[in-house]
């Protein structure tokens, strides 16, 4: 049975083809439309396979209320209320032609996470080639439903998210009409630490679900993503920014651009590397058979002489006996005259 593949924009994802690295601009763009449109360029000129944005507003996201619970509490953004931290994110909606012509003129994959139903039709009339649901959101089925019934894959986060709820959300999308769905192991937490990253998930979410999988990566660094790809992510998801010393909503667990170069380096030679599991003689290995180990004389022996651990050796090159015939050859008497450095072979040796 093939592995199960979507297609995104032309690009066919799934553990046949290389890893598709999706590059998240987030709310790093400080507010600066200007500073979001370099980012693109920047992000494209990474290598990435597509770059993501966020479709929200504060108030599409949550409500400006003066309650505790709409309030932070630890964390990166301690303190700060929902609404405040949303409207300093938010890339407002009026940017997003630009920005969407500017990932076209680029040539590169751009789509979004919508966070409400006029987020959704937003992007469909900008003719975003998928939706990435985001982990809070992944319990959202109504969400769900509305963004699939676009006609688009769905890739699904699934940071906080148990079985049950997993399995809902992809029952969700599949049966309003989404092309596909890929499920992101996620830790909602930022960043989040490598000891809680757990990228076995990976491979285990694969085997439940039997969709493409990936990571969503809050991590430091890139081992985590490089990791995950070894154990079978189609998808690999991290943030991006210009510099952290610029600041922003994201900054801190988000990577600049010779890192997120090097992140998408990494992840495809990861996946060339898998291969295959077999044991046949390469053909770039087949050069240095010659240098493997085999039985060679150590000594000048004459002719009747007794073979012996003195006068014979496994060394390197490989053009004698092969190692294993040495407990035959010992005790045996040379059929001739034998000169040290010569590879032994069986018509030297009386049998």
């Amino acid at each position: 049975m093939p592995a199960p593949e979507i297609e995104i924009a032309g690009r066919r994802i799934g553990a046949a083809h290389e890893p598709f690295v999706i590059c998240e601009l987030s709310g790093n763009h400080n507010g600066s439309l200007e500073r979001a449109l370099t980012m693109i360029d920047a992000a494209a000129a990474t290598g990435c396979d597509a770059i993501k944005i966020q479709t929200y507003t504060a108030d599409t996201i949550t409500m400006d209320v003066d309650r505790p619970e709409f309030r932070i509490h630890g964390g990166l953004w301690d303190g700060r209320s929902l609404y405040e931290l949303y409207r300093e994110a938010q890339t407002p909606y009026e940017w997003h032609p630009a920005l969407f012509a500017r990932a076209r003129d680029l040539g590169v994959i751009l789509f979004s996470s919508p966070f409400d139903e006029t987020a959704v039709d937003l992007l469909d009339g900008l003719g975003a080639p998928a939706y990435k649901i985001a982990s809070f959101e992944a319990v959202d089925l109504p969400l769900i439903r509305h963004a699939a019934a676009k006609g688009k894959p769905l890739i699904i986060s699934t940071g906080m998210a148990n079985l049950d709820e997993i399995a809902a959300a992809k029952a969700a999308a599949l049966e309003a009409g989404a092309a596909g769905v890929v499920l992101l192991h996620c830790v909602s937490s930022y960043p989040a630490a490598l000891e809680d990253a757990n990228v076995r998930t990976v491979a285990d979410m694969a085997e439940r679900f039997g969709c493409p999988v990936g990571l969503s990566d809050h991590t430091p660094g890139t081992a985590a993503s490089v990791a995950a790809v070894a154990l079978g992510a189609c998808v690999v998801e991290k943030h991006f920014t210009l510099a952290r010393a610029d600041g922003g909503p994201d900054a801190a667990f988000s990577l600049e651009p010779d890192e997120f170069a090097a992140l998408v380096r990494d992840c495809k030679a990861a996946w060339r590397a898998l291969g295959r599991a077999h044991y046949d003689l390469l053909g770039s290995e087949r050069g240095n058979l010659a240098f493997r180990r085999s039985l060679y004389v150590a000594a000048d022996v004459t002719a009747g002489e007794t073979l012996s651990r003195e006068n014979v050796r496994s060394i390197r090159p490989g053009l004698g006996l092969a190692p294993a015939e040495l407990d035959r050859v010992l005790g045996r008497p040379a059929a001739r005259d034998l000169k040290r450095g010569e590879p032994l072979a069986w018509d030297m040796v009386v049998r």
